[in-house]
């Protein structure tokens, strides 16, 4: 057996430290990049945000006809959203609303929904060099949660989504569907909370 030192590259994730100063960076730089030269869309312009207002998903963008339908399994939409899907898991927590919303239409893609991941990879394209810092802080796990009442036009349930930081590092983090439909934007926010309550009550065993 070798010792190879410190690691600095664990499933595609680099490891940058700084010993001195207490930190450690968690960053998909070269991944990303390989998805964009993948899909074609590293040379596209970049954007600031990872959706755009104008994008309202629903199933009404599914292909209406034979024709469409056919065109669109053309279109490398599961792959484009799996390779997307790691990023957001491992580093990418800016990402987790919208890979959610791009996932309920993996069945049935329409155009818009290809434009829309499109418009996520041209976001990648000026985000790339984005990580994830954890330092020498209090060891406490501090949780902030929200909820987007009645965002899935197709059945009026709302999303929910928390992060999780600890050492001031995020460990954890969930943009969701609600299982429920809430009535109001208060429930839809005590069920946010209740989740991410019951995340915190978990890994408080592990700290």
């Amino acid at each position: 057996m070798k010792d190879l030192g410190p690691s600095k590259q664990i499933l595609g994730i680099r490891l940058t430290r700084d010993r001195k100063a207490k930190k450690l960076w968690l960053s998909q730089e070269r991944y990303i990049e390989k998805v964009l030269q993948r899909f074609s869309m590293d040379k596209a312009k970049a954007v600031n945000t990872p959706f755009a207002t104008h994008f309202r998903l629903s199933a009404n963008h599914s292909p209406s006809t034979e024709k469409e339908n056919e065109e669109m399994q053309k279109v490398p939409y599961s792959s484009a959203v799996g390779s997307l899907m790691y990023a957001m898991v491992c580093t990418r927590l800016d990402l987790a609303y919208v890979v959610g919303t791009f996932s309920r239409f993996l069945s049935n893609i329409g155009r818009e929904h290809w434009n829309a991941v499109k418009w996520i990879m041209r976001y990648l394209r000026g985000t790339f060099n984005m990580k994830l810092c954890f330092g020498n802080e209090k060891p406490i796990l501090v949780g902030y949660t929200n909820s987007y009442m009645a965002g899935d036009i197709d059945s009026g349930r709302s999303t929910s989504g928390y992060l999780i930081t600890y050492v001031r590092g995020v460990v954890a983090w969930q943009s969701r569907l609600q299982k429920c439909v809430a009535l109001s934007t208060t429930e839809s926010e005590f069920i946010a909370t209740t989740k991410a309550c019951k995340e915190m009550l978990w890994m408080k065993k592990f700290v």
